[in-house]
Order: C-alpha cells, then sequence, then structure tokens
C-alpha cells in the first residue's frame, strides 16, 4: 500500500485523487505541512496569551460565541468547552445517509484544507483526522441539514464527533460508536484547543466531496455515452457526413469539435457506417450527437475548474496571517461558485441522459429495416418495449432535479446569516441525476447492442463488386465490435421476452466495472 504526501506545494487533482482512492494509498503530512501548521498555532496562542490580549478586541469564534451570538465574549477558562460544545450542539444532521466513499473524500479534503497552515489548527488535530482517513474510520455522516453557506456546518461536525468519541462511525463492515473504535485502536478523545472546532466546522468539504465524485462520474460517463451513441448509430443505419471535420471547423466549440472526431475514431474500419444510405438525413438525437454532447462536456470542464480552485483553497473561517499580523473573519466558507456549478453539472448531464432516451426511443420504433421494439416475433413478445418507459421515467426526474438550488436562499442565525448558497442540496441532486444518468446509458447500450444485431442480418445497401441485392453480414468498427464482444460476456442477445430488470443491472454493471475497455 503506497502513501500520498499532502504538501502544500501540490495541486490536488482529480487523476491523483481517483490513484489515492483506486490504490487505497494511506496520507501523511510533509514537514512543509506541519511546518505551517505549527507556525499558525504558535502564533495564534501567542494572540491569546495575556500579554496580547490586553486591551485587544475579541477573535470571531475563538473567543466569542458564534454566528448571530458573536458579540457574545467566552472567558479563558471556557475556550475549549466553546470548541466541544460546537461540535455537538451542530451535529444535527437528518436523512439519508451519505455514501460512505464520499465521507472518506471529505476526509481527505479537510485534511488539505488545514494542511495548508490558515486555520490555526494543531498538528496533533490533523494526526487525529489522518488515524481516522488511515484505519478506515469513516464517521456517519447525514445528506440533509447543510445551507452550504456557514461552510457544511451540521455535516462537517458529524465528521469531527468521532474525534472527542461521540456519534457513529463505519469500522471493519460494521456501524459502531466512535467510542468503541477509539478503545480498539488505543486512542484517547481528543480535547479541542481553541478555534480548532471551529476550523472542523467551517469549509465547504461536505459539497466539494460530492463535486469530486460527480466528476469522477461525469468524465467516465461522458466516454461511455459517446461510445454508446456510436453503437446506437451503427444500430440505426445512421450517416457519417454530421461527424465531417469541416462542419465543426466553422463552429468550433471545443468539446463538439473534440465529440465529432471521437466518433469518427470510434466508427473507423465500420462496413455499416460506410455503406449506400437510403435516408437524406438522421434524426437530431443522432445528427446532433457532437453539438449535444459536446456542450455538455464543455460544462463539465468549466465546473472541474472550480473544483480544482475549491479544493485547493482555504474555506474556513476565520483565516489567521502570521506574516500579515492578522486573523481575518470573511466568507471563504460561501458554496456560491460550487452552487452554481453543480446546477450546471446537472443541467448538462441530464441533457446527456435526455437525448440518450431519444435514441433508444428511435431503436424501438421499427424503423430503417428493424422490428419493432427490436424482437424477431413482436406481439407475442414486447421486447424492448418497456426498457424505454424506464428511461423515460428517469428522464423526467432528471428534469426535475434540474430545478436549480443555487437561487434560493433562507435566512438563518437571527439574520447574521442572511443570504445562503444551498450548494449542499445542489450536490445531493446532482450525485442523484449522475446515478440516473447511468442508468439511463445502460438501456441504451442495453438497446442499442440488441439493435446492431438486427443491423448485421440486414443486406448491405451497397455490396462489394457492385452485387445488387447482396446478402452480406455488415459489421461495426474493430472498436465497437471488440465492446460488443465483452459486453455479450455478460449481456446476450435478447430472442425472446425474459425479466429484463435483471439484464438492465447487469449493464450497469458492465458500465461500471469495465469503463477502462470503453
Amino acid at each position: 500500500m503506497s502513501t500520498h504526501k499532502i504538501t502544500p506545494e501540490q495541486i490536488l487533482n482529480l487523476k491523483t485523487i481517483e490513484a489515492i482512492l483506486n490504490e487505497k494509498q494511506t496520507l501523511t503530512l510533509s514537514p512543509e505541512a506541519k511546518k505551517k501548521i505549527v507556525k499558525c498555532r504558535n502564533y495564534l496562542d501567542k494572540k491569546l496569551s495575556a500579554p496580547f490580549r490586553a486591551g485587544a478586541p475579541p477573535i470571531y469564534g475563538i473567543n466569542t460565541g458564534f454566528g448571530s451570538l458573536y458579540n457574545k465574549s467566552i472567558p479563558d477558562k471556557d475556550l475549549e468547552k466553546l470548541q466541544e460544545n460546537l461540535v455537538m450542539s451542530h451535529a444535527c444532521g437528518v436523512g439519508e445517509e451519505v455514501p460512505q466513499e464520499i465521507v472518506k473524500l471529505m476526509l481527505l479534503l479537510k485534511i488539505q484544507g488545514l494542511s495548508y497552515g490558515y486555520s490555526g489548527v494543531s498538528v496533533d488535530l490533523v494526526d487525529s483526522l489522518l488515524v481516522l482517513y488511515n484505519h478506515d474510520v469513516i464517521p456517519v455522516i447525514y445528506t440533509q441539514g447543510s445551507l452550504g453557506a456557514s461552510g457544511d456546518l451540521a455535516p462537517l461536525a458529524h465528521l469531527s464527533l468521532p474525534l472527542i468519541g461521540k456519534g457513529e462511525v463505519y469500522f471493519e463492515g460494521k456501524k459502531q460508536s466512535a467510542e468503541s473504535v477509539l478503545k480498539k485502536l488505543k486512542l484517547a478523545p481528543l480535547k479541542f484547543k481553541s478555534k480548532e472546532a471551529l476550523a472542523l466546522l467551517n469549509g465547504t468539504q461536505f459539497m466539494s466531496a460530492y463535486a469530486v465524485w460527480c466528476l469522477l462520474n461525469a468524465n467516465r460517463l461522458m466516454q461511455a455515452s459517446n461510445m454508446i451513441s456510436a453503437i446506437s448509430l451503427e444500430a440505426f443505419d445512421g450517416r457519417a457526413e454530421p461527424f465531417d471535420t469541416l462542419i465543426h471547423s466553422i463552429r468550433s466549440h471545443t468539446r463538439q469539435v473534440f465529440v465529432a472526431k471521437e466518433i469518427r475514431d470510434l466508427l473507423e474500419g465500420s462496413t455499416i457506417i460506410t455503406q449506400k444510405k437510403q435516408h437524406v438525413q438522421d434524426p437530431y438525437s443522432f445528427r446532433c450527437i457532437p453539438q449535444v454532447h459536446g456542450a455538455s462536456w464543455d460544462a463539465i470542464d468549466f465546473f472541474q475548474h472550480t473544483v480544482l480552485t475549491e479544493i485547493n483553497s482555504v474555506t474556513d473561517n476565520p483565516t489567521i496571517f502570521p506574516e500579515a499580523d492578522k486573523i481575518i473573519s470573511g466568507g471563504n466558507f460561501h458554496g456560491q461558485p460550487l452552487a452554481i456549478g453543480f446546477d450546471l453539472l446537472a443541467i448538462a448531464l441530464s441533457e446527456l441522459g435526455n437525448i440518450s432516451e431519444r435514441r433508444i426511443y428511435q431503436l424501438i420504433s421499427g424503423q430503417r429495416g428493424l422490428p419493432p421494439f427490436l424482437v424477431a416475433n413482436p406481439g407475442l413478445n414486447s421486447g424492448f418495449m418497456i426498457p424505454q418507459y424506464t428511461a423515460a421515467s428517469i428522464v423526467s426526474q432528471n428534469k426535475q432535479l434540474c430545478t436549480p438550488a443555487s437561487v434560493d436562499s433562507i435566512v438563518s442565525s437571527n439574520g447574521q446569516e442572511d443570504h445562503v448558497s444551498m450548494g449542499a442540496n445542489g450536490a445531493t441532486k446532482c450525485f442523484k441525476v449522475v446515478e440516473n444518468l447511468e442508468r439511463i446509458l445502460a438501456i441504451e447500450l442495453f438497446t442499442a447492442t440488441q439493435g446492431l444485431e438486427f443491423r448485421r442480418q440486414i443486406p448491405s445497401n451497397s455490396p462489394p463488386g457492385g452485387e445488387k441485392g447482396r446478402v452480406g453480414k455488415l459489421i461495426s468498427s474493430p472498436t465497437i465490435e471488440r465492446i460488443i464482444s465483452n459486453y455479450r460476456k455478460v449481456v446476450k442477445f435478447i430472442t425472446e421476452d425474459k425479466v429484463m430488470y435483471e439484464e438492465i443491472n447487469k449493464s450497469v454493471d458492465f458500465l461500471r466495472n469495465q469503463n477502462s475497455s470503453l
């Protein structure tokens, strides 16, 4: 098992995160990170010492209350209790549990954020988070409770509870009390120093972890959607001209051009795409694949830039600048960049599902020599009639989930927190859209491969040597044939009606586990 060293000098990117997760790397702090953390903590301790306190104004959240209680001064003897109370009182999450893989990301991103040395925490605190991460102690966190503005307060409170021996965690495959797990690991509950709990709770790591997960899967599904649409194009006997480089050179949106080239490459060597066509034009869901897929991919790229900026930033409050001799209370915890990005990403991914379902519909409609519902004996067999219903239902749910969260706000903390991002709601909605898109694309793959089997049996419109009416088995490109060969190992051609949800689930698993072959 390898180790990833967290250091302020290294930019955290999606490729690095994916490697950390897939290779189950442990985490450690670099000497540079420890030095910065210690320097900041020493500066804060000095500021809180008696000689510096005389006549000095209170520091928000360090020797004052929180939120609208900012004007309540806290005696020195209660500063540690103040931090413990903060974690307990803010752990108000409800609803479904956050998936464990996202909680793991939250731990990673919280450690990363604290490593820059602007938060005033001790190395002991960060080491405690590292213990949770490296021993796969996964705090139980709930999806509802964050407004996405004062940081993700409630979810991050649940993330922090196990440090003081409270709350629940998953450990060694089962849910347990954090207190009992700390005992198993021979660890004592942490005693917070001033500012430490506030540094844990202020931040955007709930939203950011969902954003990283959504982006990793969005990029995977984007690639899959291009491949699957190429299979659908072959099954529908689509035309090659809409992907010609000349068309896209005069409307040069970056990802539109890229998708068109990718489709051309995927179809290289196909005898289906090059045969003479009897139809002059294809429906938009085929003809406009580069324009629609490309626009979605451009949106993914935009959000990726936002997220990479966010996860390599300091988002707690107040932040401490020892070199400038300043402790500044600001608003870096406000999730507006992520909130707007989640809404955009949800729309972009929803549209990939939308156009995918339209291709499914075209394939089962009995056009271009394909049998109705893609079954040899329609009537007795319903074939692929109802998988399209399922896809249509999911597509409509995605449309409903695309109602933007970022345009909403609600006043909290007695008016002190009077504009919030609702980015946490945007995050959980977008998560669902990603899951839904995977299912829609799986149904298109299921349908397109069925259609392509029938396409292979239809006489070629432009047979070799000009033998009019010659029956020859058409084949797709080597790339597509390889994908179908892999797919057929888990999902067979449907000759007559069978229990279809099992085949759809197998198709979902194929996309999830075999995407490297796409």
